[in-house]
């Protein structure tokens, strides 16, 4: 135990910190302006100084380490005139402009001033002067106010760990800027925004048009972009968002923020928000009253349902939308209707690798804290980039590495590419075979220890490729060797799985071997999430084969527990998933489907195939906050409320519920409604007795149904405390029963002749709802298609050059990006922008084990456009 005393209180330490820390632990504050928590001390504003007892000097609190009977004041005249002194330093150049700079009224150096001085200066000669840079599309630079505290800095280093901008020059001229010049170029996460001290950098967003004291309200929610679920604050100005801000202490993200969570906002309130329904009339759109909508679209899921039986509608929900909102649905669909089947995009590849990897471990499998990746020693990345998916998550990547940890990259690294020892990057459709190797070299390195028979039982029976038919693959023997021995020596390791390795033709073979490494190191997996909710979609039962709480619903036990709980029959067989729906829709065997908050035509691969099916529907209803390419189609068009409007829960990739709470409310009585009142007032049409006044209604249903939830009340929710196995009941007994396809063979590896088009994920964008914001599409106005240099200059292709992409389903004329990293014979397009389907040049399959959907027949011509 360590005893120090500060300003006569005595502080009982029980490892050494820094004074300033033991300070602030008793309650005194000591001021700072280079000191934030979280970043390394710096020492360099000197404000913190303190007089400690035997020492001759003032000494820097937030750098002097604290020791047994030190005694330290921190408020004496000598210290005082240390600060005001140090004050005046930093006011010589400060250019003074508080009226006219957004920072004024939450300026640290502002308070300083104003509580410790100095009232004047006395330095006579000219400030010096540097223009205002506007370089970057959302953040303005003004380096007249910056005190060089060189808090962005380690956080850009430390935290981001994109080590995008640094100190340049000398003396008075040294400035905060990308070691080149000009715009920074980064990831655009904002976090330098947030520990600025003084208005040096700020965001373009709204600006001069508040200060801080215009903010009405705050509102402490969930960002609703992807899985991960950081925690934010949004600050509210006459109903509309002021500023997406972190706050240190409230949730798991420590204070960070990506660009989409910080700046994506804008969507919200950007103009094209529906807010009146929609009915085809004559083969047009046209408003309609909420009734007249309403009751329209309950009578025809009634006339269908008896016409043709409740299995001839089908659902789509939305991993966007609440818990509250998937489960009315599913009640809607399952309870109300008589139908299982409902399904939604999860279905792509996160639901089928959830099912599939607690079928081999059991559930709860990838329920690990996204904190806790930070202290692993290893991690093996196969699947995709975190850093663009889930990039907080891949924040926790990085510090790996900057702890002294390896990081393993199956695949292009993108954002992990600075953290990597070796490349390890398989042509298309190979990656079968590479983790085959590894597992076959883990096996001769680490036998398994006998803890679970089934997994061991087959990967007996695996055939492990030899050194010739790896060669196929890129890879070679020696890549493997080293992979194989970086995973043995890892002692807390982490396999981080994303959806390219999920979507292929053999997701249960890639899944399998993935999970054996896991359970041959003994890591920790985490699945990928590119939406805020995929998990809650399957605790809801928003699936054809899972009930509320992911209880199977062929069981006759579950079901009938949950038609106990709310009165009404469920049907005994599982449903058709949405591509099941698809081409039942074809062949008219589903007659009606309701999609909320999804956008099948743009998300799904063959979109004519998928438009088409659509078009044939008798009934397409569609739920949702803008005016999609999926509800041009419909015959009804229900307005819903955006993510900053709604009140609900979501629960993230780690099984973590958190709360959504209302921000924003709708300006006009036509606005859109929350999802789960338009849903149970169609159910109540249909015969439902059952009314709803508040969400919290529909929760305390939920907690009832789902054996899961049960006891999980709003209020253990908060701060972030509901994590897995929450305090209702898993389901057991299901591991074990898994098949894996192809385990006793190896994949051809195809070679043709055109390139295979693959869909890129973007770290600014991700679909409908980020291409509507001017904020995301400032940083990227567009698409672009990556290649690799040397397929570029087979093609006469350079960077910057225009090429159009093209086979049987469509055309596509973009920028050309060239990137070192891409394997050969690839391109890569996002499909994420308005008017740039990529999806639609692509068909597709679905794994007959998993049912995950993968990309078939997606290769392209590509040619040079001619200018």
């Amino acid at each position: 135990m360590i005893k120090v005393t500060i300003d006569g209180r005595d502080v009982e330490l029980e490892h050494p910190v820094t004074v300033l820390e033991a300070a602030r632990k008793a309650g005194i504050e000591i001021p700072t302006l280079c000191y934030f928590e979280g970043l390394s001390p710096f020492g360099g504003c000197r404000l913190c100084l303190v007089e400690v007892e035997k020492l001759p000097k003032l000494q820097t609190s937030c750098t002097l380490m604290t020791a047994d009977g030190m005694v330290v004041r921190t408020e004496t005249e000598q210290i005082r005139a240390a600060r005001r002194s140090m004050l005046e330093f930093l006011l010589i150049n400060h250019p003074l402009d508080c009226p006219y700079c957004d920072k004024a009224g939450e300026c640290e150096l502002q308070d300083l001033v104003a509580r410790y001085g100095p009232e004047a200066g006395r330095f006579a000669e000219g400030k010096r002067r540097h223009p205002e840079s506007f370089d970057d599309p959302i953040i303005v630079r003004n380096m007249e106010r910056c005190v060089l505290c060189t808090r962005c800095i380690r956080m850009c280093s430390e935290l981001q760990a994109s080590y995008s901008i640094s100190v340049t020059g000398r003396g008075s001229h040294s400035f905060v800027e990308p070691f080149s010049g000009g715009r920074y170029d980064c990831e655009y996460c904002g976090n330098c925004l947030t520990v600025c001290p003084v208005g040096a950098i700020m965001s373009r967003l709204h600006r001069h048009s508040y200060r801080p004291w215009f903010v009405e309200k705050e509102t402490e929610t969930v960002c609703g972009f992807c899985g991960v679920g950081c925690s934010m604050v949004l600050q509210m100005r006459e109903n509309s968002i002021i500023r997406a801000i972190p706050r240190r202490g409230v949730g798991f993200n420590e204070g960070l923020l990506c660009a989409r969570g910080r700046f994506g906002y804008e969507y919200v309130e950007g103009g094209e928000e529906l807010t009146t329904p929609l009915m085809r009339v004559d083969g047009e759109l046209r408003q309609v009253s909420w009734e007249e909508a309403l009751s329209f679209t309950a009578r025809r899921l009634g006339e269908i349902r008896d016409e043709f039986g409740g299995g001839a509608v089908g659902a789509v929900a939305s991993g966007r939308c609440t818990n509250e909102d998937n489960y009315m649905l599913q009640k809607l669909m399952r309870f109300v209707i008589g139908s299982n089947n409902i399904d939604s995009a999860a279905r792509n590849y996160y639901a089928p690798a959830q099912i599939y990897l607690e079928r081999i471990f059991g559930q709860g499998i990838t329920a690990n804290l996204i904190p806790g990746i930070a202290n692993s020693d290893g991690v093996f990345v196969a699947g995709g980039d975190p850093t663009a998916i889930n990039p907080i998550l891949g924040l926790k990547i990085r510090a790996v590495w900057r702890s002294g940890g390896r990081v393993v990259v199956l695949g292009v690294p993108g954002g992990l590419k600075r953290f990597v020892p070796y490349e390890l990057i398989p042509v298309p459709y190979s990656e079968e075979i590479v983790l085959s190797a590894i597992v076959g070299r883990l096996l001769e390195r680490k036998p398994p220890g006998g803890a679970n028979a089934a997994l061991e039982a087959k990967l007996r029976d695996l055939r492990i490729p030899s050194d010739d038919e790896l060669g196929s693959t890129g890879v070679s023997p020696e890549d493997v060797a080293r992979v194989s021995e970086d995973l043995s020596s890892m002692s807390t390791p982490v396999v981080v799985i994303g959806p390219d390795m999920v979507q292929r033709r053999r997701a249960s073979k890639s899944l399998f071997l993935l999970g054996a490494i896991a359970y041959l190191t003994n890591a920790r997996i985490f699945l990928l999430a590119d939406r805020p909710n995929y998990q809650g979609l399957l605790d809801m039962g928003c699936l054809p084969e899972l009930l509320p709480g992911g209880r199977p619903v062929e069981l006759e036990m579950f079901r009938h527990k949950a038609e106990e709980a709310l009165g009404m029959k469920v049907p005994e067989q599982r449903g058709l998933n949405l591509f099941e729906m698809i081409d039942g829709a074809e062949s008219g065997r589903l007659k009606a489907l309701y999609v909320m908050g999804e956008n099948p035509v743009f998300n799904l691969p063959d979109g004519v195939r998928v438009e088409k099916a659509l078009g044939s529907l008798d009934l397409l209803v569609v739920q949702d906050v803008h005016l999609t390419e999926t509800a041009r189609l419909a015959d009804v068009v229900l307005p819903a409320t955006a993510w900053p409007e709604k009140e609900g829960t979501y629960t993230n990739l780690e099984r973590r519920l958190q709360r959504v709470r209302k921000a924003r409310r709708g300006k006009m009585a036509s606005y859109g409604r929350e999802d789960w009142r338009i849903l149970a007032d169609i159910a109540g049409r249909l015969g439902m007795t059952k009314t709803y006044q508040r969400v919290e209604d529909v929760w305390e249903e939920v907690m009832h149904v789902s054996a899961l939830h049960t006891g999980l009340g709003y209020e253990e929710m908060d701060g972030g405390r509901a994590l897995w196995p929450y305090y209702g009941e898993p389901l057991r007994g299901m591991e074990g029963d898994f098949t894996v396809e192809g385990l006793d063979g190896l994949p051809e590896v195809p070679a043709p002749e055109r390139p295979y088009l693959m869909i890129e994920r973007p770290l600014y964008h991700s679909g409908t709802f980020s291409r509507r914001s001017k904020a995301l599409l400032a940083i990227q106005p567009g698409p672009y298609l990556k290649m690799n240099p040397e397929l570029a200059r087979r093609h006469g292709l350079t960077g910057g050059d225009k090429a159009r992409i093209s086979n049987g389903r469509g055309v596509l004329e973009l920028e050309v990006r060239l990137d070192d990293d891409m394997p050969d014979n690839q391109v890569h397009v996002a499909n994420t922008f308005e008017g740039f389907a990529a999806m639609r040049l692509a068909g597709f399959g679905t794994d007959p084990v998993t049912g995950a959907l993968y990309m078939d027949d997606n290769t392209v011509r590509v040619e040079k456009v001619l200018r």
